[in-house]
């Protein structure tokens, strides 16, 4: 993008704003914008587009908002390519997409192409999990906090019980649905008192039965056992081969089918469950589970497999054995997840290791911000690893406070209870760095509106501001519009990057904004006011300060054209009567011109006030030499009221220095109810004591208000 057409109306304070901002030299532009003028509607409509928000005009809603910005090919520009800094926002921070500074797409490709394998192979291992169990709970979960007592410790779990699985033999629970038997209610029924009282009788008399039993063998041939057997023998062909099974008994029996094997099983299973006794202590148990109407679904169940009842004496031990059930019964897809994760896990290691040693655009950023500004506190990236890597979707920030030979790391929000504004907003630039720099690695276009973020920095943290802002515009992708109402500010940036060509000023009038390319930045009074001393009054008036203050320095304040510029600047006795004679001759004699004027005889003060009466009309920008011609008027009309209220000659001829401030002391006193002293305070505050090169090329007068100046200048004439 070369251009940038903008057509702004009723937007916030703007009611009319039309600018061409050509970046086919420069890829910065600078605009001076006093208060008020068009500097935060300005920003403010760019956060709109950026936001994919409406703007509008908050005071008069009903007017009609036209907001237009586009490229030189008439595109608009996207939301994307835009991002406004404001001045101060404690609240920003670096976003997610700031984390990518932190990226290696190689390793993190590896390193997500790794964990890929054993999570696809986990994943397909849960689902036919929740299959088989018909469960509707989050299996993973299960599996890790049962086995390890941590409900993410998936792989941990699996690699627990890894040899346990290789060596069991069956899978006898595989069928049994894991919601109804271990449903919470359930398990917290079963973990009553009582409860296990009855169980502990039941498992005692079914003990003995298994103990008397012909086939059966308590640990080691049970109900289960055999049936998982006969199942498998049968699966597996046994019975089709021809082959049969011996049991061994008082009286030997050969089983040569299925049927014959489960019907044996089936009829030693009845023997063992009608006992007399048994079946009392099991009845006792199901009166209690009846009475529960939460466990219906459990006691249904165990109705048809009361078998199962010895198992719930140790509930978490019989949650093991069904879940290891479940794994054997699924043992190829168990090994597929762990051969893979352990596969994974070496070279894993190897990532993390070469992760954790290199040097990402973060610790640039950081590296930039540690050594570039003055804060009392160092920055460190916590877990770079792990946002390399994709472990973390967001870098956390460590502090170190620094105090001398002191340190301690500090939380964030410990760290901004301690910190001056001037530091927070330090802080703020951090960020601000953060989503810069990854707008630079992602290549991204972007039109960067900066709105006045060197305002109240110390000098040396503004021109560190200022250093990056120049090394952002080197770079092919961003474009700026930097604004601000900070003169100082405004040619530092004017001298380090941008160039007087892509200096504009602002000058806001009753019905529109217009953006005008800058003159006076750099030495106004030899390139501009003393080039037109003699054919511009205002800028003839504006030199007056200058004039001053070169007549004390090489001639000092005893000097006679020191008093008659003196008296130019405030109210004597002899003000009036200086004409424009006096005054050429003053400025011949310093530079050495042969300068005369149109009319020697007419007062100065006159032309002062004339012009100041023109300035009243000026649009609102930023004006130099009105600035300090209605400085000037505006002390010379206070302080010619104020002595004539005083009336006092003598007083006022001994008055050496602050001639302003003492003037209203004394009014003060010889006239305490005065009407026009709220306006005489205002007088001493907005327009400072010396208007010398100094005080006015920096603040308050140049980046003061136009319209504060003119609303002063009618106060003090209509005295």
């Amino acid at each position: 993008m070369e251009k940038l057409n903008i057509n702004f109306e009723h937007c916030y304070g703007i009611k009319k704003l039309q600018h061409v901002f050509d970046f086919s030299n420069k890829s910065a532009f600078a605009i001076y914008a006093p208060n008020g003028a068009m500097k935060s509607s300005f920003a403010r409509t760019f956060s709109d587009i950026a936001a994919g928000k409406e703007s509008g005009d908050k005071i008069f809603p009903a007017r009609i908002c036209t907001r237009v910005a586009e490229d030189d090919t008439g595109s608009a520009i996207s939301s994307e390519q835009i991002l406004v800094v404001q001045p101060y926002d404690e609240v920003f921070e670096h976003s997610e997409k700031t984390s990518t500074l932190l990226v290696n797409a190689a390793l993190r490709k590896e390193y997500e192409s790794l964990n890929a394998g054993f999570e696809g192979a986990k994943d397909v291992l849960i689902n036919a999990i929740k299959k088989q169990s018909g469960s509707k709970r989050d299996i993973e979960k299960e599996i890790s906090s049962t086995f390890t007592k941590a409900d993410n410790e998936l792989y941990k779990a699996l690699l627990r019980i890894e040899e346990e699985l290789s060596t069991q033999k069956d899978a006898p629970f595989t069928d049994i649905p894991y919601d109804v038997v271990f449903d919470d209610k359930v398990v917290e029924f079963l973990e009553k008192k009582d409860v296990k009282d009855l169980i502990d009788e039941y498992i005692t008399k079914y003990n003995e039965l298994l103990d008397s039993s012909t086939y059966f063998s308590r640990g080691t041939f049970t109900y289960y056992n055999a049936g998982t057997i006969a199942k498998n023998l049968a699966d597996n062909g046994f019975f089709e081969a021809k082959h049969t099974i011996s049991l061994n008994a008082p009286e030997r029996r050969e089983i040569s089918t299925r049927e014959e094997l489960e019907e044996l099983i089936a009829q030693e299973k009845d023997s063992i469950s009608s006992d007399a006794a048994l079946k009392k202590k099991y009845s006792a148990l199901e009166k209690l589970i009846t009475k529960n109407t939460t466990l219906r679904d459990f006691e249904r169940y165990l109705s048809d497999h009361e078998e199962l009842l010895s198992k719930f004496s140790n509930v978490e031990e019989f949650r093991e054995e069904v879940l290891k059930s479940y794994l054997k019964h699924h043992y190829d897809l168990y090994c597929d997840v762990v051969d893979k994760y352990k596969a994974a896990l070496k070279r894993r290691t190897e990532i993390e290791a070469q992760a954790a040693k290199e040097r990402t655009q973060w610790e640039e950023v950081i590296d930039i911000f540690n050594d570039r500004f003055y804060v009392p506190f160092k920055l460190v990236a916590q877990n770079r690893t792990q946002v390399i890597l994709g472990e973390d979707r967001m870098l956390s920030l460590g502090f170190t406070f620094e105090d001398g030979a002191e340190s301690v790391s500090v939380e964030r929000s410990r760290l901004l209870e301690a910190l001056s504004t001037g530091e927070k907003k330090a802080l703020y630039i951090l960020n601000i760095i953060f989503e810069i720099q990854a707008r630079l690695a992602s290549g991204t276009q972007t039109l960067m509106i900066v709105d006045d973020i060197a305002d109240s920095f110390d000098y040396k943290n503004k021109y560190a501001i200022v250093q990056y802002l120049k090394d952002v515009a080197e770079s092919p992708n961003f474009l700026q519009i930097i604004l601000t109402h900070n003169f100082d500010f405004f040619r530092t940036v004017k001298g380090r990057f941008v160039g007087y060509g892509n200096c504009l000023m602002a000058t806001k009038s009753s019905d529109e904004v217009t953006l005008n390319r800058a003159a006076g930045i750099d030495n106004v009074f030899v390139k501009d006011w003393k080039v037109h001393f003699h054919d511009d009054p205002k800028k003839r008036i504006a030199s007056i300060p200058f004039m001053r203050n070169l007549v004390e320095f090489t001639k000092g304040e005893a000097d006679p054209d020191y008093l008659k510029m003196t008296s130019l600047l405030h109210w004597k006795s002899d003000t009036s009567s200086l004409t424009h004679g006096d005054l050429f001759n003053i400025y011949n004699g310093l530079f050495g011109s042969t300068h005369i004027p149109t009319d020697p005889q007419k007062p100065v003060i006159n032309e002062i006030f004339d012009q100041a009466e023109d300035c009243l009309n000026a649009g609102d920008g930023m004006n130099f030499e009105n600035k300090i011609v209605l400085s000037i008027a505006i002390r010379l009309k206070a302080e010619q009221h104020m002595a004539s209220v005083i009336d006092d000659p003598n007083f006022l001829a001994s008055i050496s220095t602050n001639q302003t401030g003492a003037l209203l002391r004394r009014l003060r006193q010889v006239s305490p109810g005065e009407p026009s002293l709220s306006a005489l305070d205002k007088v001493v505050l907005m327009t400072p004591e010396n208007l010398h090169l100094n005080a006015f090329m920096y603040e308050p007068i140049l980046d003061m208000s136009d319209e504060h100046l003119r609303r002063l200048y009618a106060d003090v004439r209509a005295f």
